[in-house]
């Protein structure tokens, strides 16, 4: 009998005891939805055990990572739930492995009936809050790091939380209509009012605010057992790591939402991250996209249709917020954001369709150092259409642009990965083979310990000249495979941030329900998907891309220096490992003097002021992720509010979103995206780059 069918024998074997279990303890008359929920948690441990690239999990480790995840998606901000909430859910911290094999849901039907217990408290609480007069002028703050404070001890603390919560959201709400009802001035400032003014405005605000406290209060009510029990699981799959998750049968919007292709959105990725909704990738070619201010890790706290009163979306569910942010092409949504850095931003986008040829393989030439002519060419991700309705594939449109590049007598070529989350595997080895003359690009490993090498057996090569490849923290996963390569053969320069995402990990989608095998269990059906990780990336040297990234040949300064942005921030992330090298030939001639071409550059930098501008940026943002704590003084907050349009001004330079106006009158495409590089420095000092491995390539 092989291992497989073994499994699946004693995977039916503790179905048929859990559900004699549920019977005979009285439980088999109870809700369907029950008796399902245990089926589905017994299959969803045996394959995450069995599939995982990480089978190495203790009981004691599962469990306990497993809490912890659970217990911050539950009230991530400390907002509801009390100590002695906390410390009745920690009996369970170390029985989650064997209570999810034994079919046992004591701890999420707790957690829901504890919070929903504190939310009618909080209903009650905030109306009082609501009802009482406010000092704007009052010096006090609050804190904005939950991680700096405990869970309230007891329901005095809990008030005074949201006593403070409400105010800052009554201030900005006050902030906001001030400037919409009064106006600014020439130079920005808020026109003055009058005591009148001032206090109609304050009214208003605090009508508003109570209005959006209720809808999100209900809508945190309304959650079902179901709701609570699938995010449960959820936490118990990404305790194995933060790309292994649980996804419940309700629509494929639950599938790391995409709103793309013809549908009508802002076009961006978007996650649930213990209760806050977390951008993962800004779709090019997107109304985001085009607006240029959403970007990867952005946490979105806020959605307003439009003027309409902004509705917060923590602790809201993934197609909740999703249904919010969608809507007619044409029509705006307003986003609140909290940039990782920490600053708030409301970001404006109008929604539209994502422009398809935004979203392939572009080039330009760019006007190099004394005539020359420079190519370049942007790989916004690796596509690969396998429905078969249309050829279009990243490899193919590559190879296109750069035999078209050839023909107009380019000395050097720059190809930008910057914000490139990825895609297909095969094309990023492919493209890795237009510039290489055959061999090894990626090396994967299972959980088995199995290596098999991916190689580019093409011996024609579409480009050989010198190149540089521009990464930022953004470039990710086949981004990482194509830039390490390249670098590990010598045969181009890597230029940009301290280090690329760092996502060396392949993930499969099973099928829960293919492992409902025994009569009258397809009633339970359908039980969803787990989305777990299989396999790793190692580069041809034999190190990981996982958690480290690729580190640039030459890093230039980013205003995101310093930013805990990028795999080895998140929790529970694999670790960066090495295996055996594998069997390659260096390039015919790789860079030999990168110190040289290093100090060049940073020389430059040091007299460039528009990154002399990017690292006070960087700096201001270092400084800011320092000051967790908001100030409640409304003079103080409109100080706040000059300093951070101040800086916002400075913040525009951009970092790899490329995305011409596509109302460029009698501009080609072509000559719009010209334009943008030419205010790209990062492209610029990058063309400066190539201009001096050129030449000590003419000098060899």
């Amino acid at each position: 009998m092989s291992l497989f069918t073994k499994t699946m024998v004693r995977s039916f074997f503790i179905v048929l005891v859990l559900l004699w279990q549920t019977a005979s303890i009285g439980l088999a008359d109870e809700p369907l939805n029950t008796n399902r929920a245990r089926l589905l948690g017994h299959i969803l441990h045996q394959q995450l055990g069995s599939q995982h690239y990480n089978q190495k999990l203790s009981e004691i480790q599962l469990s306990q990572t497993a809490f912890d995840l659970y217990l911050k998606q539950l009230d991530p901000q400390k907002r509801f739930l009390l100590q002695e909430d906390v410390e009745q859910l920690q009996v369970h911290r170390n029985q989650i492995d064997n209570a999810i094999r034994r079919g046992r849901l004591d701890l999420p039907l707790t957690g829901r009936e504890l919070l929903q217990e504190r939310i009618r408290q909080v209903q009650t609480l905030t109306a009082t809050i609501l009802d009482e007069p406010i000092d704007p002028d009052a010096d006090e703050v609050i804190e904005n790091d939950p991680d700096k404070y405990e869970f309230a001890a007891n329901l005095s603390e809990l008030r005074e939380l949201w006593r403070k919560n409400i105010k800052f959201q009554l201030l900005s709400r006050y902030i906001s209509l001030r400037e919409n009802d009064i106006g600014l001035d020439e130079h920005g400032e808020l026109l003055p009012v009058d005591k009148e003014s001032h206090a109609e405005l304050l009214d208003k605000s605090r009508d508003n605010v109570a209005k959006a406290h209720n809808t999100f209060l209900s809508r945190m009510l309304a959650e079902t057992e179901q709701d609570h029990y699938d995010r449960y699981l959820d936490s118990i799959a990404r305790a194995y790591d933060p790309h292994t998750n649980y996804m419940p049968p309700t629509s494929k919007e639950d599938f790391d939402i995409q709103m793309s292709g013809s549908l009508e959105g802002i076009g961006a990725t978007l996650r649930d991250d213990d209760g806050f909704i977390r951008v993962v990738r800004v779709i090019p070619g997107g109304a985001a996209a085009r607006q240029g201010q959403l970007e990867a890790d952005d946490i979105i706290l806020k959605v307003a249709e439009g003027t309409a009163e902004p509705v917060e979306v923590t602790n809201t569910r993934l197609r909740d917020a999703v249904s919010l942010i969608r809507g007619k092409k044409g029509t705006e949504v307003r986003l609140t954001l909290r940039k990782p850095d920490g600053r708030r931003l409301m970001v404006p986008i109008i929604r539209d369709v994502v422009e398809i040829e935004e979203s392939f393989v572009r080039s330009t030439l760019i006007d190099g150092i004394n005539g020359a002519r420079i190519g370049y060419v942007k790989i916004p991700s690796f596509y690969r259409d396998h429905s078969g309705k249309t050829e279009r594939n990243s490899t193919d449109d590559t190879r296109d642009e750069l035999l078209r590049l050839k023909e107009q007598g380019i000395s050097g070529l720059i190809l930008d990965l910057r914000n490139n989350g990825g895609g297909s595997l095969t094309d990023a080895v492919s493209v890795t083979g237009l510039f290489i003359d055959g061999g090894p690009v990626v090396q994967v490993r299972d959980s088995s310990g199995a290596i098999r090498s991916m190689r580019d057996d093409n011996k024609n090569v579409a480009y050989d000249g010198p190149m540089i490849v521009l990464v930022n923290r953004f470039s990710a996963s086949a981004s990482e495979i194509l830039a390490g390569a390249l670098q590990d053969y010598g045969r181009a320069l890597i230029v940009g941030d301290e280090h690329t995402h760092g996502k060396g990990t392949v993930q499969a989608v099973l099928d829960l329900d293919r492992f409902v095998r025994l009569r009258g269990m397809s009633q339970y059906m359908p039980l969803g998907a787990a989305k777990v990780t299989i396999q790793k990336f190692y580069r041809i040297t034999g190190e990981s891309t996982q958690e480290r990234g690729i580190i640039p040949d030459i890093i230039l300064p980013s205003r995101l220096d310093g930013l805990e942005s990028g795999e080895k921030y998140i929790e529970n992330a694999l670790p960066w490992d090495r295996i055996d090298p594998a069997k390659f030939s260096s390039w015919k001639r790789p860079p030999d003097n990168l110190e040289n071409l290093r100090q060049r550059s940073l020389e430059r930098i040091s007299n460039n002021k528009e990154f002399v501008s990017i690292i006070k940026a960087a700096q201001r943002s270092a400084e800011r992720r320092q000051q967790t704590t908001q100030s409640l003084q409304l003079e103080t907050m409109l100080k706040e509010r000059r300093q951070l349009q101040e800086e916002q001004k400075s913040l525009n330079t951009p970092h790899g979103v490329i995305s011409p106006n596509m109302d460029n009158g009698d501009k080609s495409r072509e000559e719009a995206l010209t334009e943008v590089l030419n205010d790209d420095p990062y492209v610029q000092e990058g063309k400066k780059i190539l201009n001096d491995l050129v030449s000590a390539f003419a000098s060899v």
